[in-house]
């Protein structure tokens, strides 16, 4: 059974830190891009960050950019996503995301044409919470 468990979530003031870790089991993703995404109550999820295979090429939304950084441990088969300088606003559910269809460049993420042999696997999802 294939799982993505995140965790490293948490409360933290306005200008702390958190990493936040996603641990997959039951397959290796090693070879597949790898994403963030959240969930702000109210509103729809969005994308956070993104990172290739190799950890070569990553992608952030504009909201994140310059305060988060997304990482992979391959062998570990673990991707992170360190977040500082955080905001009210960067509260909602963050979600790890293993789909077999993401490409990522440096400029730029995008689903590829994909076949039978697609995937797209999700964690339950790790609160953070930023107070003002």
């Amino acid at each position: 059974q294939v799982q993505l468990v995140e965790s490293g979530g948490g409360l933290v003031q306005a200008g702390g830190s958190l990493r936040l870790s996603c641990a997959a089991s039951g397959r290796t993703f090693s070879s597949v891009a790898m994403g963030w995404f959240r969930q702000a109550p109210g509103k729809e999820r969005e994308f956070v960050a993104a990172i290739d295979w190799s950890g070569g090429s990553t992608y952030y939304a504009d909201s994140v950019k310059g305060r988060f950084t997304i990482s992979r441990d391959n062998p570990k088969n673990t991707v992170y996503l360190q977040m500082n300088s955080l905001k009210p606003e960067d509260t909602a559910v963050y979600y790890c995301n293993a789909n077999s269809a993401l490409r990522v460049t440096s400029g730029s993420y995008y689903y590829a044409p994909h076949g039978r042999d697609h995937y797209d696997y999700w964690g339950q999802g790790t609160q953070v919470t930023v107070s003002s």
